[in-house]
């Protein structure tokens, strides 16, 4: 009998994890091809440091990863798909077939607005490095942060906040004026009440104002609306995370205005038949972040690999949220079980909590390969 034949589509944290996953669940009984365009994988969740000297991205190469499993690697990308053929078109102009196809090729970035900088992982430095160094010299000392309404993972924003903070303490200024601007009602709501209510309070210690519940408007650079409050601040520099869009692959039924894919309790496409899966930023799903990606690759790569007739149980996707927020004084872990758009059983601590690894991101089977990189063997 032919192996069962799958295409993971991606190649960063949700891919992987589900690579190796569906190789530890299924061995031989599946022939993996991954679809990924780039040679290394960028470990980005550190990115945020980097214009604090706190951190930095790290490259990690795709092969000894997939070398590992026994699969093919094809150096393309996902166009569309044909369901009723079983069968997908790169965006290099092949056709490949399967039985099952995961689709873990995650988000495409916008900026929110005009005049502000965006916030972009990949180029964090370039970006935010030159802010940091006017708040320490007192060119810059009003400095807005803003979240803007949509699927995000706004904790980079509230860490860019923390550190240039802390860079003004250190640097003797007390005069900053620093503002948080977040369309959320609360502080990190995906967390739950008791990690809002602590970053509030760290918010408060930092002298960090705080607007929630806000849609700013950013007419020109230098001044931005607060229309809930009804005030305008002049600021020196703002910087905004992005929006999100999702990746709009032609075929996938379902698919929302935003290019969202929706997904089922075992992270299924709806109406394909359990054979198109989807893990990461490119799911309907309204926290993005890469340790919810991996738990999601988890429960996709356990469904697969119990049709290609593994003896699995396959789990329901049910995320554990976990960050480790960054506060110039001190990293913060915190988790909750995350259930119908809230978090429940919140936890705040400073040392790692739960199964949490200690790293921004947590991913079980992905997390050993990247060891050797940062140790330097």
């Amino acid at each position: 009998m032919e192996p069962f034949s799958v295409v993971i589509a991606g190649g960063g944290v949700a891919a992987l994890e589900a690579l190796l996953r569906l190789h530890r669940l299924a061995g031989d009984l599946v022939d993996v091809t991954v679809l990924a365009p780039d040679e290394d994988f960028v470990y980005r969740a550190l990115a945020v440091g980097e214009p604090f000297s706190l951190g930095t991205a790290e490259r990690h190469p795709l092969a000894p990863i997939i070398e590992h499993t026994g699969a093919h690697w094809v150096t393309d990308t996902l166009h569309s798909v044909e369901l009723k053929r079983g069968s997908l078109h790169t965006g290099g102009g092949e056709t490949m077939s399967f039985d099952a196809l995961l689709v873990a090729v995650g988000a495409k970035a916008r900026p929110a607005f005009d005049h502000v900088r965006s916030f972009d992982d990949a180029r964090a430095d370039e970006l935010f490095r030159g802010v940091v160094q006017d708040v320490e010299e007192g060119y810059a000392k009003r400095v807005a942060f803003i979240n803007p309404p949509g699927p995000v993972w706004p904790l980079p924003l509230y860490e860019l906040a923390f550190m240039t903070a802390a860079k003004g303490y250190d640097a003797g200024l007390d005069d900053l004026d620093l503002h948080l601007i977040t369309a959320e009602s609360e502080v990190l709501p995906a967390f739950g009440g008791a990690v809002s209510t602590a970053v509030r309070g760290l918010l408060e210690a930092a002298g960090i104002h705080l607007h929630t519940s806000e849609q700013p408007i950013v007419k020109s650079s230098g001044r931005v609306t607060l229309p809930s409050e009804g005030l305008e601040l002049e600021v020196d520099s703002m910087v905004a995370m992005p929006r999100l869009v999702g990746p709009c692959i032609g075929g996938i039924p379902g698919t929302g205005a935003h290019g969202f894919i929706p997904i089922d309790h075992h992270c299924a496409v709806p109406h394909t038949g359990n054979r198109i899966f989807v893990a990461g930023d490119a799911a309907d799903f309204p926290l993005k972040q890469g340790g919810v990606g991996a738990q999601a690759a988890d429960v996709a790569a356990a469904a697969i690999a119990h049709q290609a007739g593994a003896q699995v149980d396959v789990p329901d996707f049910r995320p554990i949220v976990q960050g480790k927020l960054m506060t110039g004084a001190g990293p913060k872990f915190i988790s909750a079980n995350y259930i119908g758009g809230e978090g429940f059983g919140a936890v705040i601590a400073d040392h790692p909590v739960g199964t949490a690894s200690g790293e921004k991101v947590t991913a079980p089977e992905l997390g050993p390969f990247l060891e050797p990189v940062r140790s330097g063997a």
